[in-house]
């Protein structure tokens, strides 16, 4: 290897440069008034030619012998050695790569060149210091037509997502769709469409419920999507009917007790059994399981409840039929999901939400007078309550029966009672009023869902539904259904919680309530109706609680 003196007139290019495309006249002056300002700071790489003649071949530098003539140089140094096993493709490569990026064409190119001299796309990998991923990635470029390739060396080149539509699909295809969209001379190609002509529904492994097993069961052969983010499994297969195959195998194989698969409607929601009531909140062991498969393939499940056999409707007295019900704005079925919601909601503010200590104390107290509340004696069933809060209580008693707390353990205590109490269902376990005055008092408002949603607004009434878009863009439609559907897209991006849903009582209703309930002082029993000023026999000193409850606290 030595340095001399030449003439850059009189070297010659390397028919085997990796760089195919042109360079940008931009880079190419700048380069120019670089060499013309300061001269050639790394000379380019010659080797003599193979004929024994006294010419020399540039192994690397073509853009700066081209930069050396632009800028009227009459001589520039070179380094001449001698020309490597593999006629300087790498380091070809390596040069152009670090001088300006190669475009994704060249690249593969310089790449296919590489493995065909013997490399390996680990070797290229490591000598380039890319990742193999994107070595794989560039071969792809061997699956696309030749002309489109042509074309993307001019610069004219597709987004990662329409090459990698392009790739997955056989030569044959895409001569076809070329034929149809190749652009005119001077002219851009509209890549999406070249895709979208070229695009097959995939099916992801991920979206897959079904085995290794099984999929091979099916014949389904996994490709890779080397377009993909790397950090996560992008395999997929285009045989949509084997995938969707063995996920119904495996929905029969997985079917749960009180289950069935179920087809999915135009809406992409499963198809019901008739009057089946949907199940929002916590599930019973009495209901059901519905299976389906989603647009995307899917394995997706919802709960129903069947409504309980309801008693023949009866005649009017006077032995007439009886006059419809003007319908109300909300359903039963709608007030039974409000209740759901609400309680649902009400459970997660008294666990998450902020709670002062006094105020959890309160809440308590008026917990206990929810109208779901009961203590049964002798044979009653009130183990189910009991058992819940039971391992509460024992967190909060040592193993000499004394009271042993920190304000954590008794603040978690203390929540999980009133989650046991309290209640907004439409069955036995409503607690009524106090559920919600709690809801109020603790914000549950801003855990209720969006209620927004097909299945809460086909229980509004058409007076109701044009309630809703009031502060809405949407405007009510002449058919109830168009403006139920308007107002589903409305609320995809906002949440809608109904009026009636609130957890706040009305003045009335506390008025009501207060009134059913006030204390009735008795001069007769004391200060109140059931108190007096000495403890009977077995009660305890109300000084002594307070003195354990203060010595559990020092």
């Amino acid at each position: 290897m030595h340095i001399i003196k030449i003439d850059p007139r009189a070297l010659k290019d390397n028919p085997d440069d990796a760089r195919k495309s042109k360079s940008t006249p931009q880079g190419d002056a700048l380069l120019a008034a670089t060499i013309k300002a300061v001269g050639i700071i790394q000379p380019p790489v010659v080797s003599p030619e193979a004929d024994g003649s006294n010419g020399f071949i540039i192994q690397a530098g073509h853009r700066r012998t081209s930069g050396a003539i632009a800028a009227e140089l009459e001589e520039i140094e070179v380094i001449v050695t001698d020309a490597a096993d593999d006629g300087g493709a790498m380091r070809s490569m390596v040069e152009n790569i670090a001088r300006e990026p190669l475009n994704p064409v060249d690249q593969w190119r310089a790449i296919e060149r590489l493995v065909a001299l013997g490399w390996t796309e680990e070797g290229i990998a490591a000598a380039l210091a890319l990742p193999i991923r994107q070595i794989k990635k560039l071969r792809l470029l061997a699956n696309v037509l030749p002309a489109m390739l042509d074309q993307m060396a001019k610069g004219d080149m597709p987004d990662e997502r329409q090459l990698r539509t392009i790739a997955a699909a056989s030569i044959a295809e895409q001569k076809e769709v070329w034929k149809a969209h190749k652009p005119k001379k001077n002219e851009t190609t509209t890549w999406w469409s070249v895709a979208n002509g070229l695009s097959k529904t995939r099916m992801y492994a991920r979206d897959a419920s079904f085995d290794d097993e099984l999929a091979q069961a099916y014949g389904i052969a996994w490709v890779e999507d080397l377009f993909a983010p790397a950090d996560e499994d992008s395999r997929y297969t285009t045989d949509v009917e084997a995938f969707l195959g063995a996920q119904q195998e495996w929905m029969t194989n997985n079917l749960p007790k009180n289950g069935m698969i179920t087809e999915s409607n135009n809406w992409g929601q499963p198809e019901l059994p008739k009057k089946a009531e949907r199940v929002y909140g916590k599930p019973k062991k009495s209901d059901h399981t519905a299976m389906y498969l989603d647009r995307e393939g899917k394995v997706q499940s919802v709960v129903y409840r069947m409504p309980e056999p309801k008693a023949a409707k009866g005649k009017a007295a006077d032995g007439g039929a009886v006059a419809p019900a003007q319908r109300p704005d909300v359903t039963q079925k709608g007030q039974d999901m409000i209740g759901d919601f609400r309680t649902d909601a009400l459970h997660e503010a008294l666990q998450r939400a902020p709670i002062e200590d006094d105020t959890l104390m309160a809440l308590l107290v008026i917990a206990f007078a929810g109208q779901n509340v009961r203590v049964d004696t002798g044979s009653g069933n009130s183990g189910s309550f009991r058992s819940q809060i039971a391992p509460h209580a024992a967190s909060l008693v040592d193993e000499h029966g004394k009271l042993s707390f920190d304000t954590e353990t008794l603040r978690v205590a203390v929540r999980s009672v009133l989650i046991e109490v309290l209640s907004c269902r439409r069955n036995m376990s409503n607690s009524g009023i106090v559920s919600r005055i709690a809801g109020d008092v603790v914000g549950a408002d801003n855990f209720l869902p969006n209620m927004g949603k097909e299945d809460f607004l086909l229980c509004l009434s058409r007076q109701a539904l044009e309630a809703a878009c009031t502060g809405t863009s949407v405007l009510p439609r002449n058919k109830v259904r168009d403006t139920r559907t308007a107002l589903v897209e409305h609320f995809q991006e906002e949440r809608f919680v109904h009026a009636s849903a609130l957890f706040a009582p009305d003045a009335n209703e506390i008025a009501n309530w207060k009134t059913r309930n006030e204390i009735v002082e008795d001069e007769d029993l004391g200060d109140a109706e059931g108190s007096s000023d000495e403890p009977e026999a077995g009660d305890t000193d109300p000084d002594a609680i307070s003195e354990g409850f203060r010595e559990a606290a020092e």
